[in-house]
């Protein structure tokens, strides 16, 4: 029996299924390793092979798979505390974790029962990376299903990936929103390039481009993109499994896996801005300045970060209950997961985002020069909350109209 096998054995015979305190606990245990493999993982520009075995092993990728295949089914604010608890450790990794096991609830949502049996298999060990920044992509209709052909960038996640979720248009001019696909690329079918790392931040993250020449993907493994975003009616994963997991939106827990990341990441910034003021004086010409720690200054910068970052990691738990309670509705009520409800969420979560934002920036701040170097865990920390302002579809004040839409009833324009 492999080692995968015998923890789900394990797993299984403990109860219907690890807890959610139990699967926590296994990420909180690993944030002394993985903030030891900070700098090798950034320098990789993914985390390793023995992470990634240590991460199979916890059952982190299995989240989202569906029972049926071996999988926890844990709800969507369980996997937002792994994956805060996972990015408490190294951001990057965190990044990468919640890019390539997050699609499995996309898959077990929106793709056909043939598709779920072959794409998860008998182990149900599914990694994905997953890119809507297609370039030169067409999916043109065979026989049977599409021959797909395109580039992907920022696929993170993908240097341990099983498979390739890849957004693809089906013709090249005028691509309206009912032209795209959402397309599962096995991984013998498509091509990582060596082009991550030069970002300011989230080096490790496994953010590489993909390529696929041409390839012939069957048609049960391809979903139109509007059905993932169709609130008004049950799923396909809901009706197969029966779980709310596998309902509601898709951006809705898009949105929230890379904030989850943002919350971790402050706390980490927080934890060295600690450990710092512990250890550093104050800088005086006399040497003889105080404590860092017993300076009010320093107190009161701990003090905020500390309360904005508890307050982002409140609203996160809050907006993953929220969305597991919107999907109950849509499939038991018959309660439409409306745009509204989604773009409120998208709301919370990014206002947690900048919570993070103000907390990290403040302790960056006040850890002065020491805390700025090259090889510095604080300086790592803010580069990499930095990569993630960047992020174009994480610019809260240029979508928040979208909100402001759909409280006034008009048309939403938020892509």
């Amino acid at each position: 029996m492999t080692q995968l096998e015998t923890t789900r054995a394990d797993d299984a015979s403990s109860g219907s299924a690890i807890t959610e305190e139990e699967i926590v606990a296994r990420a909180e245990a690993m944030r002394a390793r993985l903030i030891d493999e900070q700098a090798a993982t950034e320098e990789r520009s993914f985390y390793s092979a023995e992470t990634h075995e240590a991460f199979t092993d916890a059952g982190f990728y299995r989240l989202h798979v569906p029972k049926r295949y071996g999988g926890l089914e844990h709800d969507i604010t369980t996997y937002y505390k792994v994956i805060m608890a996972v990015s408490r450790g190294c951001p990057s990794s965190g990044w990468m974790l919640s890019l390539g096991a997050g699609h499995a609830q996309q898959v077990a949502a929106f793709y056909p029962e043939q598709a779920q049996d072959e794409i998860f298999g008998k182990d149900g060990h599914f990694v994905a990376s997953a890119s809507f920044a297609y370039e030169n992509a067409l999916a043109t209709p065979v026989d049977g299903g599409y021959l797909i052909r395109g580039a992907w960038h920022f696929c993170s996640g993908v240097p341990h990936a099983t498979h390739h979720l890849g957004l693809v248009p089906t013709k090249t001019e005028d691509i309206q929103i009912e032209d795209l696909l959402v397309v599962v690329i096995p991984k013998a079918q498509f091509r990582r390039l060596d082009n991550w790392g030069d970002l300011i931040g989230l080096k490790g993250s496994g953010s590489h481009s993909v390529v696929v020449e041409e390839t012939f993907i069957p048609g049960h493994y391809v979903v139109p993109f509007g059905a993932m975003e169709d609130g008004a009616r049950p799923s396909v994963g809901y009706e197969l499994h029966g779980n709310p997991l596998f309902a509601g939106r898709f951006a809705a827990f898009a949105v929230g896996r890379l904030t989850a990341v943002q919350v971790g990441n402050a706390q980490a910034a927080i934890d060295e801005f600690d450990r710092l003021i512990r250890e550093k004086k104050t800088v005086s010409i006399t040497n003889r300045g105080a404590l860092k720690a017993h300076e009010v200054d320093y107190q009161r910068c701990l003090g905020l970060a500390t309360a904005w970052t508890d307050s982002a990691y409140s609203i996160h738990v809050q907006a993953g209950d929220l969305y597991m309670d919107y999907a109950r509705r849509q499939v038991e009520e018959g309660e439409p997961f409306t745009d509204e409800k989604e773009l409120r969420l998208y709301g919370q979560q990014m206002t947690a985002a900048r919570l993070c934002w103000e907390a990290g920036d403040t302790v960056f701040r006040a850890a002065s020069t020491t805390g700025a170097r090259d090889g510095q865990r604080m300086q790592r920390y803010w580069r990499d909350l930095c990569a993630f302002r960047t992020n174009g579809i994480h610019q809260h004040d240029f979508r928040a109209p979208a909100l402001g839409q759909a409280l006034l009833g008009l048309p939403i324009d938020f892509l």
